[in-house]
This record gives C-alpha cells, sequence and structure tokens, in this order.
C-alpha cells in the first residue's frame, strides 16, 4: 500500500549537512518523476494521429500508466521494506530507465501496444519512488518541519510538470499535426510511423540516461542514509476502514480529482487545436498546456496563503464550483472564451489534492498510514476516468465530453462542503505532521 505517514528516525544535529544534501537529491527526484508522469499528456495527440486512433484508444496511454499505480503499491510496499530506501530507490530507478528504453522497439516496430507497455513499467517504477520519497523527505529532519520540507518538494514536482510539458512538446510536437497518409499500408505505414515516432524513442533514450545518472548516484551515496529503516504498513484491516463516511468520500474525491485533472490535460492539445477553440498547431497547443500546469504551480503557492483564512472545506468546494463553471464557459463558447478557460481550471485544481487527502484522514490517528494508502491507490482514478471522458468524445464530441471532469468537480465540491460542515470530534484531533506530495 502507498503510504506517506510513516516516519523513521530522525536525522541528528551531526548528520545535519548530510541530510540536507540528500534532501536537495530527493527534491530532485520529484522534479523528475513528476515531469515524467505528465509527459503523457504530450504523447497523447502525437499517437492518436499516428496510429489513427480514437479518444478512448489514445486515453489507453493514461489507462496503461495509472493503472500500475492500484497494481504495484501494495507490493511494492512491501518490497521496500525488504530492501530498506536507497535499494528501493536505485530499483524504481532502474524499472524507469528499462521503460524508458522499451519505447526504441516499440518506435521501431510501430506497435501502439509497445507504447503502453512502456509506460506501463514506467509507471511501475515511479509507483516504487512514491513509496520511497514520501516517507524518506519526512525522515530527513525533526517531525515538526516535515510539512514545509513537503511542501518544498511538492513545488519542484510542479516545476518538473510546467517544463518538462513545456520542453516536451518542442521536441515531441511539431508545428504541423501528423496525419496519417492516405494510400499507406502494411510495410510502407510501419515505416512511416516509425520515422515519425523516433523522436519519442530518442526522447525517452536521454531520459533513460539521466535515470540511469541518479540511480547511480544514488547507489555511490547510500552511506549517507545512515540507520534510517523503513516503517511497516500494516495491509490487513485497511479496506476496512471504507466504513468511515468521511475517509471512504475522501477516496471518492482522490479518484475523481485525478481523473479529471488528468484527462482535462490529455485531451486539450487536441482540443486547442479545434477551429472551435483557438485553432493552434500541435507545438503551440502543448505550450498552451504548460500554462494548465503552470497554473498549478501558481495556485500551490496561493493556496497556502488562502487555506489560512478560508476554512478547507470550504475553499475546495468553491474551486471546485469555479472549475464547472469554467468547463461549462469552455463547452459553450469558442475562440479565446472556450480556449482559456480550459487553460484556467489548472489554477483551481492546486490546492484540490492535499486539501482532499487532509480532509479525509482527520480524526485518524494510528490509522493515518492504513487511510493514506487507500487514498493515493485511489489515484488510479486517473485510468479510469481519462478513459470515459475518450468515449465520450467519440461519441458526442470534444465538448461534450467535458460534462465528466465536471461530474468530477461536483463530487469533489459536494465532499469540500462535507468536511466543512461535519467537524472531527474533540476527542479524534487531526495533527498535520505531513501531506502527500503526488500530482
Amino acid at each position: 500500500m502507498v503510504s506517506v505517514a510513516g516516519q523513521g528516525p530522525q536525522a541528528g544535529g551531526g548528520a545535519g549537512k548530510q541530510s540536507f544534501g540528500l534532501l536537495v537529491i530527493v527534491v530532485a527526484v520529484f522534479f523528475l518523476f513528476g515531469g515524467i508522469t505528465n509527459l503523457n499528456d504530450v504523447l497523447i495527440p502525437k499517437l492518436k494521429g499516428l496510429f489513427d486512433l480514437n479518444y478512448a484508444q489514445s486515453m489507453l496511454v493514461q489507462f496503461a500508466f495509472f493503472t500500475s499505480y492500484a497494481i504495484f503499491s501494495i507490493p511494492a510496499g512491501m518490497l521496500m521494506k525488504k530492501l530498506g530506501y536507497f535499494r528501493g530507490i536505485v530499483l524504481g530507478f532502474a524499472i524507469m530507465a528499462a521503460g524508458c528504453l522499451l519505447f526504441l522497439p516499440a518506435a521501431y516496430s510501430s506497435i501502439y501496444w509497445g507504447f503502453l507497455a512502456a509506460l506501463f513499467m514506467v509507471g511501475g517504477g515511479i509507483t516504487l519512488l512514491q513509496v520511497a520519497v514520501n516517507p524518506l523527505i519526512i525522515s530527513l529532519g525533526p517531525p515538526q518541519s516535515a510539512h514545509s520540507r513537503l511542501t518544498f518538494a511538492q513545488f519542484f514536482n510542479s516545476v518538473g510538470v510546467f517544463l518538462m510539458v513545456r520542453f516536451g512538446a518542442e521536441l515531441i510536437l511539431g508545428e504541423e499535426a501528423a496525419p496519417m497518409p492516405e494510400g499507406l499500408s502494411g510495410a510502407s505505414l510501419r515505416a512511416y510511423q516509425a520515422q515519425e515516432t523516433s523522436v519519442i524513442a530518442h526522447t525517452y533514450i536521454g531520459l533513460a540516461i539521466v535515470l540511469v545518472l541518479i540511480a547511480a548516484f544514488f547507489w555511490w551515496k547510500r552511506g549517507l542514509l545512515g540507520d534510517h529503516k523503513v516503517e511497516e504498513t500494516k495491509v490487513e484491516g485497511t479496506f476496512t476502514l471504507l466504513k468511515r463516511p468521511r475517509l471512504a468520500f475522501g477516496v471518492l474525491g482522490i479518484f475523481v480529482y485525478v481523473g479529471a485533472e488528468v484527462a482535462i490535460a490529455s485531451l486539450m492539445i487536441n482540443y486547442l487545436e479545434d477551429t472551435r477553440t483557438l485553432g493552434l498547431d500541435p507545438r503551440s497547443a502543448g505550450v498552451m498546456l504548460s500554462y494548465y500546469w503552470l497554473g498549478a504551480l501558481i495556485g500551490r503557492m496561493l493556496g497556502g496563503f488562502l487555506l489560512r483564512i478560508i476554512k478547507p472545506g470550504l475553499l475546495l468546494a468553491v474551486f471546485g464550483c469555479i472549475n464547472i463553471v469554467l468547463l461549462a464557459i469552455s463547452a459553450n463558447t469558442s475562440g479565446e472564451m472556450a480556449g482559456y478557460s480550459i487553460v484556467a481550471i489548472g489554477l483551481f485544481n492546486s490546492i484540490m489534492f492535499p486539501t482532499i487527502f487532509s480532509l479525509a484522514t482527520e480524526g485518524l490517528n494510528e490509522q493515518a498510514p492504513q487511510a493514506s494508502g487507500l487514498l493515493c491507490t485511489a489515484i488510479v482514478g486517473g485510468a479510469l476516468v481519462p478513459l470515459a471522458t475518450g468515449a465520450t468524445a467519440d461519441a458526442a464530441g470534444l465538448a461534450m465530453a467535458l460534462v465528466i471532469p465536471a461530474i468530477c468537480y461536483g463530487v469533489i465540491a459536494s465532499f469540500g462542503i462535507y468536511g466543512w460542515r461535519n467537524k472531527v470530534a474533540p476527542e479524534e484531533p487531526f495533527i498535520p505532521e505531513e501531506r502527500p506530495v503526488f500530482e
């Protein structure tokens, strides 16, 4: 089970410099896997055009990637207990690098399922890294500053997303779309697809080299961690926690939040290429997509201030309602209004994941690690909601497909109202010592 609540022994004063150096390295890990995760948004329109896919078929990219969270979360936690932090991190990087290298045979064989297999493996490696680095960063200092360390890491995770999408659009997407040439079939078609997907393969080979170098560096510096131990998270009885309405509602909230955020990002390039909206070329649409993620980054910086003056549940409900309005505006208008309103959703997504997470776990003390595992497993919403959104786009068009994320934001707003109105019992105080970092 993915858990962010375990804490190992705290670094002592004599190891302060080592802990700081290790903290910098771990933050760099957040930067990297945040960017690689969201590079999928750039891959989808490229593969859709080259393999003549419909929207549901192209959303299998996200399905393959995010399904790994549901499949590998519990095994990764068990494996981490046996391997320890550093060996687990090195293995996670190795799995990611192997997945990136699989893009090469996928590109030259021109088999769409080959790309999905590669993404599934990359997602498995990232799942293992998530299990390792979230509690590790908590353990690198005193408990009272754990929140600030996680927030710092979350910020660089968002920076990685923005930069990777921004420059990924430059590398992978060209000025012109890559439609299937008429009259090509058999070997000629596969040769054309291999030529067009070679840029994807080269991009991921470059990432594989970087990942291997980082893994080697972690192995070289494995002595920095000293006697930090991996805390064991109980699996037995975890799912019985879903009998608690607040937690069960929160698990649903994480599921629909990740699903809505990923679905919108996955469709955005194709959406902004549409003449009804901005009619952009693929590269320019990819740049606009990076602004969607930049909005989330800015919102996280502002959200810390807003959450000090507005009740978290109320702010979550307001942001959920704003996103519903923005989706309605985008679906029912055209031109710049339709394009910019959907990009603006990123700004109001910003505080949703950590706020849902913290509201759902209020009142849970010793059971917080197990609850964290349930909530992080709900990230599988990134696999299923985009698939439903793509199927709706195939059946009724891109504008009508926005109904699916709108429903998701309705659930989020409802959970915000629930969390605002239903207070935690005084005998079960919630002490927010740590927050998840995935976005």
